[in-house]
């Protein structure tokens, strides 16, 4: 039996990475659902917050422990979980096929791997249906999936019959063949079924990653420019700002394709605007249908540079990023619908199943608020919720729907995606400061002395920062220089003039908001309204 088990694991984990990497292929070649990513975002979808969360919260400690980008690598580790579940369950399941058929002798097994292959298809089938984003019609998306499980259930039931020799023959007396001759037999069988699966797999994923990547640039890259003629490069409000950053700062105005992303599936949400309206009903006097031009055409628009970050991200993280973002006043929209007197709520539906409940209270004192439908003068990228996002200030980016398909004017305080899954209700920005580099390598002189310039951000939603203090080794604290910021929302740049002594040191940061609110110096993690505490920073000198 344990040989079975063994066997079964082997065949089932070999057929399942060949027929991951078809699928993966596939999905690029003739627009099918990619199973893998499908699963993994159902789980995802139906298993207890508190449990998802856990794994998010693993998978970033994780990454932090080895020293590793959570920015860059966060959805490629997910993307290479769900691969690794998938396989790992067809694998299970591969050996547990085995125990059955040796357990119950049977004698067709590769009927029995057909029924297998149904058994198994018509589920995933049915979730992929449900939840995938396909570039054929359901019904051949369908058929090709079940194909391929039957197939990969015939082929199993195949490797059983070979490796075992259970296919019922004529009624002929020869003489078994010798032991020895059976092993060598299941030895060859198995090389050349692993040499030909390895050839699927690697070509399969090849060809899948060549073509992702460069899905991935289009994606990436802006939508048309939304200004008239070619255009002109940002010039910055601070531009002329004596204070500069220090080499080695993050950059003040965050390049698109550097820009943190966080979404629900393991993909991004893909919306065609030719295909899309958006309807806002409920409790209005005047339920619309918005296309984006109209969105352009009949509202006034503003431009806003926004910092936005993530609730989940620890002290230092680098999930924030600020972009200059165009879009129009929630509130001119919900006036040209006619919000009636009763309603309390927005609630916002997204193309990848997220949803958030927004108070109306909260727009009609923030004319802030955007629709926003174009980033660094250019439509949305379709990865960064093209083509209809919100934006409101001081919040985390959990409370602010992106790739918005619908909107109804409510009196019902529905919890959104998030807050059901035991995030803070609220999820204010907290204050925040960072040290993003020692810049031994930039010695200067200031005062008579020698100095090592250190650099870093603050940031504090839209409430401003007041002052930012640096303390090497816990010593005294000192005040370091601010540059203007380029908005009231985005975080401040900040410097600080080091007279540095040679040897390994520590250095800590904190800040205050521009009321003269410090920030929370306890340690915090991030459930449930976001990480607090001093960020530090060791550098050899």
């Amino acid at each position: 039996m344990v040989k079975k088990l063994a066997l079964g694991s082997l065949v089932g984990g070999l057929l399942a990475a060949a027929l991951t990497a078809v699928h993966y292929a596939a999905s690029f070649l003739i627009g099918t659902s990619f199973i893998p990513f499908d699963f993994f975002n159902w789980m995802v979808r139906v298993l207890p917050g508190d449990l998802i969360t856990f794994g998010i919260d693993m998978m970033i400690d994780t990454m932090l422990a080895l020293g590793l980008s959570v920015v860059d690598l966060a959805k490629t580790a997910e993307r290479v979980s769900a691969v690794l579940q998938f396989v790992t369950m067809l694998l299970l399941v591969g050996a547990l096929l085995f125990a059955i058929w040796h357990l119950r002798k049977a004698r067709r097994p590769r009927l029995a791997g057909l029924i297998a292959g149904a058994v198994i298809g018509l589920p995933l089938l049915t979730i992929s249906q449900s939840i995938a984003q396909l570039g054929i019609s359901s019904l051949l998306n369908g058929l090709w999936l079940l194909l391929s499980f039957l197939l990969w259930g015939w082929l199993m039931g195949l490797a059983y019959g070979r490796l075992f020799s259970t296919e019922p023959k004529a009624e002929i007396v020869v003489e078994a063949p010798p032991a020895n001759v059976q092993v060598i037999n299941r030895r060859k069988f198995l090389v050349q079924l692993g040499a030909s699966t390895a050839v699927i797999t690697v070509a399969g994923t090849g060809i899948g990653a060549a073509l992702s990547r460069a899905e991935r640039a289009r994606l990436a890259a802006g939508g048309a420019s939304i200004l008239s003629g070619d255009g002109a490069a940002i010039r910055f409000p601070n531009a002329n700002d004596p204070v500069m950053p220090v080499p080695g700062t993050r950059p003040e105005y965050t390049p698109i394709a550097d820009h943190y992303q966080v979404f629900l599936q393991t993909e991004p949400t893909i919306i065609e605007e030719a295909e899309w309206v958006l309807p806002i009903g409920g409790m209005v006097s005047n339920p619309r249908m918005f296309t984006l031009q109209q969105f352009r055409d009949e509202f006034e628009s503003f431009d806003q540079y926004v910092t936005l970050t993530c609730i989940s991200g620890r002290v230092g993280t680098g999930l924030i990023g600020t972009t200059k973002w165009t879009g129009v006043s929630a509130q001119d929209v919900l006036e040209a619908v006619g919000v009636q007197p009763e309603a309390k709520y927005l609630f916002i539906t997204s193309g990848d199943g997220f949803y958030e409940t927004i108070d109306l209270e909260l727009i009609r004192n923030d004319r802030r608020i955007m629709f926003c439908y174009a980033w660094d003068d250019k439509l949305l990228p379709k990865d960064h919720g093209f083509p209809l996002r919100i934006w409101i200030p001081d919040l985390y980016g959990m409370k602010q729907p992106k790739w918005i398909t619908g909107i109804e004017v409510t009196d019902v305080d529905q919890p959104g995606y998030w807050v059901e899954r035991n995030w803070d209700k609220v999820a204010r920005v907290k204050a925040a400061s960072t040290i993003h580099t020692v810049a031994v390598d930039n010695i200067g002189a200031a005062n008579g002395q020698q100095v090592i310039p250190i650099g870093g951000a603050a940031y504090a939603g839209a409430r401003g920062i007041g002052s930012v203090e640096i303390r090497v080794d816990g010593g005294d604290w000192q005040s370091a220089q601010l540059r203007a910021p380029l908005s009231e929302t985005t975080w401040v740049i900040w410097r600080y003039e080091w007279p540095f002594t040679e040897g390994e040191h520590l250095f800590e940061v904190r800040c205050t908001e521009a009321d003269g609110t410090p920030q929370i110096e306890e340690a915090q993690t991030a459930r449930p309204d976001g990480s607090s505490g001093i960020h530090s920073f060791e550098a050899a000198v």
